[in-house]
């Protein structure tokens, strides 16, 4: 399908995959496959009363502090494990250029793979680094050998999926920006991707945590530039929801406690809930899927994405083909309109319902 077209087509079922990062804190993959098995991400603290938005204010603070980036050492432990060899020839931390060299450096003998890799920096401020060695706790799975991966020769077109991925979400946010009366308060950028491999397994696909994203070039969840894309997005979300002090548990935990309480994991019942129609092989919405962590967090990324992609379209003139999730029940409509307010100063382009 050509990426100009990806997201005006008809929107397939979706699979979701989760699983723990090898450090702490919670993890997702999104899959364009039917269906599979999810393993739980680790619970969070909660509460139950929402509270007002924090999007002022963590606009106030990036304004402050200015555009976020990639330091120094971070870039040498992404791209290097720290040890950056005296070849690189990158000077000192402090100089000019240093993070752009650090790449360079790492990408030197695959002149494709560098071209993106350098892309995705000077346009993003990302860094395509690697995960460190390390054993992960796959839940039910059993333990998961995970080794680093550059991807070049044939995992390269990861890196170009990446680079794809968020050349889409920096369109997605210009197009709000040129509409929004605020700045969004959504990070979208200087990112660091920790790409690997898992030995023998094609899990887990993605994880994230601290701005950083960790990308399984064998994963089998990513095997398309839109599955890769949404995945991205979906990860990307859960950072800022954590940036935002666990918004969506306390913003929109008590709606989705309420549909949970209400349909169980009743799918017919749940079917008008559920922004994507992802489904977790013999169990229910991925959105709502029990044992999975906090629902509410799997919920809003789930939401986030679908903003993401109806958004993308109304900017590109596309109709969404699934319809507009905001005109279903009633609390779709409420928990649409605040994740728009919290992380997107409230624009939505697309039309009113009918």
């Amino acid at each position: 399908m050509k990426r100009g077209s990806r997201f005006a087509a008809a929107i397939a079922a979706l699979a979701v995959g989760a699983c723990s990062a090898p450090t702490e804190g919670p993890a997702d993959a999104r899959s364009s496959a039917r269906a599979t098995t999810l393993a739980s991400r680790p619970p969070s603290a909660e509460s139950s009363e929402p509270v007002a938005s924090s999007s002022a204010g963590a606009a106030a603070s990036a304004r402050a502090e200015g555009p976020p980036r990639v330091s120094p050492a971070r870039a040498a432990s992404l791209l290097f494990e720290g040890e950056v060899p005296p070849a690189a020839g990158c000077g000192a931390p402090e100089s000019e250029g240093h993070v752009r060299c650090l790449v360079a450096a790492r990408y030197r003998e695959h002149a494709d793979a560098s071209r993106d890799a350098l892309a995705l920096f000077d346009e993003m401020g990302d860094v395509a680094g690697l995960e460190r060695e390390t054993d992960m706790d796959g839940g039910f799975r059993g333990q998961i050998h995970l080794v680093p991966e550059l991807p070049v020769g044939p995992y390269r077109k990861h890196l170009a999926w990446v680079l794809g991925a968020q050349r889409d979400i920096e369109r997605f946010v210009t197009a709000l920006s040129a509409k929004a009366s605020r700045p969004l308060a959504y990070r979208h950028k200087a990112l660091g991707f920790k790409f690997m491999r898992s030995v023998k397994r094609t899990t887990p696909s993605a994880y994230a945590q601290g701005w950083e994203v960790g990308y399984n070039v064998s994963g089998s969840l990513l095997g398309s530039a839109r599955s890769v894309t949404e995945t991205i997005f979906h990860e990307v979300f859960h950072l800022n929801d954590e940036a935002h002090r666990d918004w969506s548990r306390r913003s929109l935990g008590p709606i989705v406690d309420a549909i949970a309480k209400k349909c169980g994991t009743k799918i017919p019942c749940l079917t008008p809930y559920a922004p994507f129609k992802t489904m977790v092989r013999g169990g229910t919405y991925y959105a709502f899927q029990p044992n999975n962590g906090d629902i509410a967090h799997e919920y809003a990324a789930e939401l986030a994405t679908r903003y993401f992609e109806e958004q993308l379209a109304a900017s590109r003139g596309e109709r969404y083909p699934g319809g507009f999730f905001k005109c279903g029940p009633e609390e779709n409509a409420k928990t649409m309109s605040a994740l728009a307010e919290e992380f997107f100063a409230g624009v939505d382009l697309t039309p009113p319902c009918r």
